[in-house]
C-alpha cells in the first residue's frame, strides 16, 4: 500500500514489541523498518539500465518472507550495537530488535499482498505474485483510524496500560476493515461474473479491483481471445450489474512481446494489457490491470506508459505514468466521483 500506510503498520509492530520498553522511540523504529522493503524503487534504477526491469524489481525480493528473515538479523543486530550504549545498556535485547525488524518487514508485503499490484512473497524461489485485489493501493478508511490510535497513545507514558488500549483500538479497526473488503470483493467477484454473462461475454477469465481510494466502485475487467471488456460497478448503483462496458483490442501483435523485456512487462501486468501506436515511432502500453481515471474513455487509463525501440532493446520512456499537460486534480478524477455516486 502506500507508504504512509506502511509507516503507520510499521510503527505499530514497533509498539507491540519494544513500546513498553523504550516508548515512542519503539514507534520510530517500527516506522523505519517498515518503509524499508519500499526502498527498492531507489535500488532498482542503480542495479538496472533498463526502465521496464527497474519497475519490475519494486516489489520483488525486497518484498519477500525470506527477505524479512534475513532483515531482521540484519537491522536487528545493526540497532542493537547502535542503541545498547550508556544509559539505554540492559534497556532491550538483541532478540527484542530482532522481532521488532521481523514484524515490520515482514507485515509491509503481506499488506501489499491485498492490493492490486502483485507482491513477490517467495522470491527468489518464485517470481508469482500475490495479489488478492480486496483494497486500494490508497485507502483512507484503512490508514486513518489507525494513525489517529498511534497518534493518541504517543500522549501516555510507556508504562500507561492505555498505549496498549489505543494500539488494540488501531489494529482492530483496520482488521475489521480489511475483512470487510474481503467479503465485499467475493460480493462484487459474483455480480462481475452474473454481468458477463447478462451481456453474453464469452470470456477466459477477469479480475476485479476497487479504485483509488475507496472500497465502493469497482472495477472488472475480461478477457476474451481478441478482446478485454472493462466495466464498473458502484455500491451505490441502483442495479447490482456492472455498466459502462468498454471494449478495448488488444492488438499484442503490434510489437514483439516474446522479447524479453516486454515480456517482464506483460507479466507484471498478468498480461492484462493492450498496445496501441503513438503519433511518433513509439508504441502506447496500457496495463488494463488499474481502472480508467474516466469510465467511458477507452483512452484514460491511468498506467499507460511510452515503450521504444532503441538498437534492437525494448524500454520504457517514462517510469511512471504520464499525464497530459494542464489537467487538474479535480479534472482527473471527477468523472470516477460520479460514477462512485452511483449516476
Amino acid at each position: 500500500m502506500d507508504s504512509l500506510t506502511q509507516i503507520v503498520l510499521g510503527a505499530a509492530c514497533g509498539e507491540a514489541v519494544l513500546g513498553k520498553k523504550i516508548g515512542n522511540k519503539a514507534l520510530l523504529f517500527g516506522a523505519i523498518g517498515g518503509t524499508i522493503p519500499d526502498l527498492d524503487v531507489f535500488i532498482g534504477p542503480l542495479l538496472y539500465g533498463n526502465e521496464i526491469q527497474a519497475m519490475a524489481f519494486h516489489r520483488g525480493f525486497m518484498h519477500s518472507i525470506l527477505f524479512s528473515v534475513i532483515g531482521a538479523f540484519i537491522f536487528g543486530w545493526l540497532v542493537y550495537k547502535l542503541y545498547y550504549k550508556g544509559k539505554r545498556e540492559h534497556t532491550t535485547t538483541i532478540k527484542d530488535w530482532m522481532l521488532l525488524f521481523f514484524w515490520a518487514l515482514f507485515t509491509h508485503p503481506i499488506l501489499d499482498a491485498f492490493t492490486p499490484y502483485g507482491t513477490q512473497l517467495f522470491a527468489p524461489f518464485s517470481d508469482y505474485r500475490v495479489a488478492f485485489n480486496n483494497i486500494s493501493v490508497v485507502d483512507p478508511l484503512y490508514t486513518l483510524p489507525f494513525l489517529i490510535s498511534l497518534i493518541v497513545l504517543m500522549f501516555y507514558k510507556r508504562t500507561s496500560k492505555k498505549r496498549k488500549l489505543w494500539l488494540n483500538l488501531g489494529i482492530v479497526l483496520s482488521t475489521a476493515y480489511m475483512l470487510f473488503t474481503l467479503f465485499n470483493k467475493a460480493n462484487v467477484d459474483s455480480i462481475f461474473e452474473k454481468s458477463l454473462k447478462d451481456n453474453r461475454i464469452i470470456y477466459s477469465r477477469f479480475q476485479i479491483q476497487p479504485t483509488i481510494f475507496n472500497n465502493v466502485l469497482w472495477y472488472g475487467v475480461a478477457e476474451t481471445r481478441s478482446f478485454y471488456y472493462l466495466g464498473f460497478y458502484s455500491l451505490l448503483d441502483n442495479e447490482k450489474t456492472f455498466k459502462n462496458w468498454v471494449k478495448i483490442e488488444k492488438q499484442h501483435s503490434l510489437i514483439p512481446m516474446q522479447d524479453q523485456n516486454l515480456a517482464i512487462l506483460a507479466w507484471f501486468s498478468n498480461n492484462y494489457y493492450n498496445v496501441s501506436k503513438s503519433d511518433t515511432n513509439e508504441f502506447i502500453y496500457s496495463d488494463l490491470r488499474y481502472p480508467l481515471l474516466n469510465p467511458n474513455d477507452p483512452n484514460s487509463s491511468l498506467f499507460s506508459f511510452r515503450i521504444y525501440n532503441s538498437n534492437g532493446l525494448w524500454d520504457m520512456k517514462n517510469s511512471r505514468p504520464e499525464i497530459d499537460n494542464g489537467v487538474t486534480m479535480t479534472s482527473l478524477f471527477t468523472p470516477m466521483i460520479t460514477r462512485l455516486r452511483g449516476l
